[in-house]
């Protein structure tokens, strides 16, 4: 069996909807990543054989995002893409496929990550085709539609993420907590400077002129009391609010995934080896509790235990869903999303799996650990996980 390492792990900053990266095409968000990436390794261009990037709103974008990426990346057109949607698991199931790959010996090198723009996600005309002839026709958030809706039973996942509260006894006040921590713990983070070694500058235009991004937004925009005194989202009743769920963000993020044959020819220094992968699946409306599976079979398969992980990223799509796979798996707190998670920091959905990856390699560099492990819940019912180990 070769190893399969991973280096060159960057990210953009998280924009907020409509904030930063609000003129800035998810492309362009990945070819900026990429390229860093790129001349973090020192590669070039011959180095790379295939690029797979994750995208889930791709409506208006033009063809193949990926291969957008690698040319705009500056890669050569002899280098191949593929563009892979699996909802917010999109990103870390390009890294997953890009080890595959080069597990059977179809690649030694591949550029792996995610993109997205939410606030540029476009509005639907279903019926401009055939025409609207009477009455009032419908315009369709493809954010939404896309994005955020369980075509399974008609309903939001924010929804899903009420019953995932009450199922398991969160109170709204859990999870506000929750999400406070996760706030805390971010401005914490940014104020300490903690993100710079993973963050990318994006020069971003905003009207006439260009601003440099280079941190997260939403943890700026934080007001505990406001965030205490938010309603339901999602029904009247319910414990999930736009303060303890995730938000509607834009952002990117790549690594360099490689064997260890790639890496010795190459003189390349790799950051975290992949230990192995799982994926889990069960009742669409219970893909909060996914992770639960997937992280359970990934321990099972490397025969370790929780006390055996120094470190888990754990995508926080909705304050409940870290919450119960922390309650079930007994992983302590201190353990887990240590820099804050997607409640505070945003959730650009194609990009997140990568950029939770690229947070934990990051953390486990600066705290001196050795294993970790990320996981997201996806839309449909499903979860995938990743476990690395620090060199």
């Amino acid at each position: 069996m070769k190893h399969i390492y991973i280096t060159g792990s960057k990210r953009t900053a998280i924009g907020g909807f409509m904030g930063g990266f609000a003129e800035v095409s998810a492309p362009e968000l990945g070819s900026v990543v990429a390229a860093a990436s790129i001349a973090q390794t020192g590669i070039i261009g011959d180095d790379v054989d295939e690029v797979v990037f994750g995208n889930v709103l791709s409506a208006g974008l033009g063809q193949n995002v990926a291969r957008q990426v690698a040319i705009g990346a500056g890669l050569d057109t002899s280098v191949g893409a593929t563009t892979i949607n699996k909802v917010c698991g999109s990103g870390l199931k390009s890294i997953m496929l890009a080890a595959q790959a080069i597990q059977c010996g179809d690649a030694d090198l591949i550029l792996a990550g995610g993109t997205e723009n939410m606030s540029r996600a476009p509005y639907l005309l279903e019926k401009a085709r055939t025409g609207y002839r009477l009455g009032t026709g419908e315009l369709v958030d493809s954010m939404i539609r896309d994005g955020l809706w369980d075509v399974y039973n008609d309903l939001h996942m924010g929804t899903c993420g009420d019953r995932c509260a009450e199922r398991y006894d969160f109170s709204r006040e859990d999870q506000d907590d929750f999400a406070i921590s996760s706030y805390n713990r971010a401005l914490s983070a940014d104020s300490e400077g903690r993100f710079r070694s993973e963050i990318v500058p994006v020069e971003a235009p905003s009207g006439k002129t260009i601003t440099t991004i280079d941190r997260d937004e939403e943890p700026l925009r934080f007001d505990e009391d406001k965030l205490r005194q938010l309603r339901p989202a999602f029904s009247k009743d319910g414990t999930v609010t736009p303060g303890n769920a995730s938000s509607i963000n834009d952002g990117a993020a790549s690594v360099i995934v490689l064997s260890d044959e790639k890496a010795e020819d190459c003189g390349i220094a790799p950051e975290v080896e992949i230990l192995g992968y799982a994926t889990h699946a069960q009742e669409p409306e219970w893909f909060t509790l996914a992770p639960i599976g997937a992280i359970s079979k990934l321990l099972s398969k490397l025969s370790l235990a929780v006390s055996d992980v120094d470190l888990f990223e754990i995508n926080e799509a909705f304050s409940g869903v870290p919450m119960a796979a922390a309650q079930d798996l007994g992983i302590p707190g201190e353990k887990l999303n240590v820099n804050g998670g997607a409640v505070a920091l945003g959730h650009p959905i194609g990009a997140s799996g990568t950029r939770i990856l690229v947070t934990l390699i990051h953390a486990l560099k600066r705290a001196d650990k050795r294993i970790g492990i990320a996981s997201l819940c996806i839309g449909g019912g499903e979860a995938v996980a990743l476990a690395v180990r620090r060199i």
